[in-house]
């Protein structure tokens, strides 16, 4: 989808798309574009009107003409922003029946399968997207892939190749600095991480995605006052749930409760403004609202609900967080243990795993895991990486 930016960017390109649609609006080939274009206009913005926007486009364009490749690709892509996997799945798999020799339809297949924990299938699907077309989009992929099987140099190794293939695009290219950016900085090598960072906007200056990394690569620096302006710019311009929960845990790092409070605060609505275009976020609340101790028995709910929809490690991680932070320790252990299952050497589900064993009373395996989660990433997390260096301390 990146191509729709050039010209004008991606706002022009849009309207430029949807008076060709004005006048005609049954061109299946402008609507499957205009479609895409509303999904990378969600991207740049977090806005999600354009979500409903994109459905309406696709679906005419298939209504137009049934069995159109794009459009049903576009409508798999759709399920994946929106967290509906098992749909994806169903719509990735039409596409790659109805485009049998297209890369693209393997990426949609191999997301959904990861979110469905389905990863011996996933993995073997992203190698075939690679081996049908080496590009950005099938190197990223394999790169997550080694990336939750603890490879994680085989990953920076297949990110290097997605930033060659990105061949200079903005923002493809910041896209790709930013995801080197996070792998540097969940493998403590913070310096490296600012290095993504200021090429990711120096060729895409404002990009959201890398204000968000810059912010934690400041806090990671020690650098509180420049790490809530980076994080204040991201949470301002695209403000989606992740962007404002980081700048509310790093103004409680400055002892600014209040503000802090009044940030956390809008999370809630802006999560209902997202399910109400269709976007699932249960999962990504149940975290949220167990980091910060929000009603856990009805938090334990809405996780093991997540989890169903959305059976991976980070599924299973968001379960046993959940239960850890709910008291429930033994249970929270043993899906903990499942978040692991991969080999994946992130640290703050080591620091879960340690949460647990010591709300079980096993404080000794609570010291082994928090250590293993700072040594592979000091500042794994503003919020949390604190308490397990007190806690070692």
């Amino acid at each position: 989808m990146a191509g729709l930016a050039t010209g004008g960017g991606t706002a022009a390109t849009v309207a430029k798309l949807e008076r060709a649609v004005q006048s005609d609006p049954r061109d299946p080939d402008r609507l499957g574009e205009l479609g895409l274009a509303y999904q990378l206009r969600w991207r740049e913005t977090g806005d999600p009107s354009f979500l409903p926007l994109s459905q309406r486009a696709l679906r005419t364009a298939l209504d137009a003409r049934p069995r159109d490749a794009t459009a049903t690709l576009g409508l798999g892509n759709l399920a994946l922003i929106r967290h509906d996997f098992r749909r994806a799945l169903a719509l990735g798999r039409e596409a790659r029946r109805l485009a049998p020799f297209a890369a693209r339809p393997y990426g949609v297949v191999g997301d959904a399968l990861v979110e469905l924990g389905r990863y011996r299938q996933a993995f073997a699907t992203f190698d075939r997207m690679a081996a049908v077309r080496p590009s950005l989009a099938s190197y990223a992929r394999v790169a997550y892939a080694r990336e939750l099987t603890g490879d994680r140099a085989g990953a920076v190794a297949a990110m290097q190749l997605a930033l060659d293939a990105a061949g200079g695009a903005p923002e493809p290219t910041a896209w790709t600095h930013v995801e080197l950016a996070k792998l540097a900085l969940g493998d403590g090598r913070v310096e490296t991480a600012a290095e993504h960072v200021r090429a990711a906007l120096a060729i895409f200056p404002g990009y959201v995605p890398a204000l968000e990394q810059e912010a934690r690569v400041d806090a990671a620096l020690g650098r509180p006052v420049a790490a809530v302006t980076a994080a204040r710019r991201a949470a301002t311009a695209v403000p989606l749930p992740q962007f404002v929960a980081l700048l509310a845990d790093l103004l409680e790092r400055q002892g600014r409760t209040a503000a802090a409070a009044r940030q956390r605060a809008t999370i809630a609505v802006i999560d209902r403004v997202l399910a109400a275009n269709g976007l699932r976020v249960d999962l990504e609340t149940a975290v949220f609202r167990a980091d910060q101790g929000i009603r856990p028995a009805d938090t334990v709910r809405l996780a093991r609900r997540a989890r169903a929809d959305r059976p991976s490690i980070y599924g299973d991680d968001a379960l046993g967080w959940a239960l850890a932070r709910a008291g429930r320790c033994a249970e929270a252990e043993q899906w903990l243990d499942r978040a692991l299952r991969l080999g994946t050497r992130d640290a703050l589900l080591f620091f879960h795993r340690g949460y647990a064993a010591g709300c079980a009373g096993d404080r000794r395996a609570m010291f082994v895991w928090y250590r293993r989660a700072v040594a592979q990433s000091p500042a794994f997390s503003v919020r949390w990486a604190p308490v397990a260096r007190r806690a070692l301390a």
